[in-house]
């Protein structure tokens, strides 16, 4: 947790540098960087369910920096998904777990805001070529996806990748996305 400061302005962050990342056997080093393209592909798809997240050289190097929620850390997906006000949101990050092979999302990676609005966290496992999803949310499996949720999914197909995403990611990563 970090304090970003810009002038007199002041916000909390969540700074993960390359240098602070353990290695893992089935992911690439440069985990900060799907942080940042789960961002970039959350704003491609004009979905904002990932906190506003960019590279940013800190004090410990190169690594992602995510505004920091003020939230009810009490509540979480097991809280929420049963609360109509949040189905929405909660099945369009469903599809979004399933886009970007989240492969571990889990309740506590759902966040509601002070503000009452839900976000994603920790997409440092996400983006794998080899389709691992692993996710908490599986109230929607079997159900169909919402029409217009789809249509923004096939517009942005139509695009994806954007030069942002496709600076972050393999190529062989962004092909299996295409395929999902």
């Amino acid at each position: 947790l970090v304090t970003v400061v810009e002038g007199r302005q002041r916000c909390q962050a969540i700074y993960k540098p390359a240098v602070g990342e353990r290695p893992l056997w089935d992911f690439p080093s440069g985990l900060w960087r799907r942080e940042v393209a789960a961002y970039r592909v959350a704003t491609d798809l004009g979905w904002p369910i990932v906190p506003p997240t960019v590279e940013r050289d800190g004090p410990l190097g190169i690594g992602s920096l995510q505004f920091f929620v003020p939230a009810q850390f009490d509540q979480h997906y097991f809280t929420l998904k049963d609360l109509p006000q949040h189905r929405r949101v909660l099945r369009q990050l469903c599809v979004f777990d399933l886009i970007t092979n989240n492969t571990d999302r889990k309740g506590g990676h759902i966040l509601l805001s002070d503000s009452g609005r839900l976000w994603g966290i920790d997409h440092g496992l996400s983006f794998h070529e080899e389709f691992k999803l692993r996710t908490v949310m599986w109230d929607f499996a079997g159900e169909p996806i919402d029409a217009d949720l789809l249509g923004d999914v096939i517009r942005w197909t139509e695009t994806m990748p954007s030069s942002d995403v496709a600076a972050l990611l393999d190529v062989e990563e962004i092909d299996a996305m295409r395929i999902r």
